[in-house]
């Protein structure tokens, strides 16, 4: 299977960049092809431009600063994201890459004013991602980035595709003994991919 792994944290040395690390080797080792999209490492500006909204209904050409992102979603097979959740959302570099690669045409098409999801070629989408806080605490603001992915994400892809989502909650109370265990099921949860 070809997956599309979107990573989202500025820092080499975090539990985040451990568990992508994790997917990556894991994901290989099974036998997938895996496009590694560090989207820090490779510069994304999550900016969305003025032209770029002005175009937005437009078909983006070759020369569209996204177009090399788009072509790796729309060669990929299965969708991995691998983020830190920040202030109850995505990091702004990944929530910069649904804003500028998912657009009319690509995730989605729009038929007499209706959208239709169009992203069929991901037949699975896996989320692993931490928190500060407590799954409590998520829960009382509705965990905003969950159902993003559980609901937003599902009504994109192939109809029937497999969408999970893996959260490490309480990161600031976080032991060793809990994080290993999250890896350790991070780790099995790729190798049944």
């Amino acid at each position: 299977m070809n997956v599309l792994v979107l990573y989202a944290h500025p820092v080499e040395t975090s539990f985040n960049a451990g568990l992508h690390r994790t997917i990556v080797e894991r994901l290989t080792l099974a036998g997938h092809a895996v496009d590694d999209c560090d989207l820090y490492a490779e510069g994304f500006d999550p900016r969305l431009t003025r032209a770029e909204r002005l175009s937005y209904h437009d078909r983006r050409g070759a020369g569209d600063p996204t177009a090399a992102y788009i072509e790796r979603l729309l060669r990929a097979d299965a969708l991995v994201l691998s983020f830190p959740v920040w202030n109850f959302g995505y990091p702004a570099i990944l929530k910069g890459f649904f804003d500028r690669a998912f657009l009319p045409g690509v995730s989605f098409k729009l038929v007499e004013g209706k959208v239709q999801p169009s992203l069929h070629n991901i037949r699975k989408v896996v989320a692993v991602t931490t928190y500060g806080g407590s799954r409590f605490r998520a829960m009382l603001i509705g965990d905003p980035p969950r159902k993003l992915v559980k609901r937003v994400l599902r009504a994109t892809i192939k109809p029937g595709g497999s969408v999970s989502y893996l959260a490490q909650y309480s990161m600031n109370l976080s032991t060793d003994e809990k994080r290993t265990r999250f890896v350790a099921k991070v780790a099995a949860r790729m190798d049944a991919f």
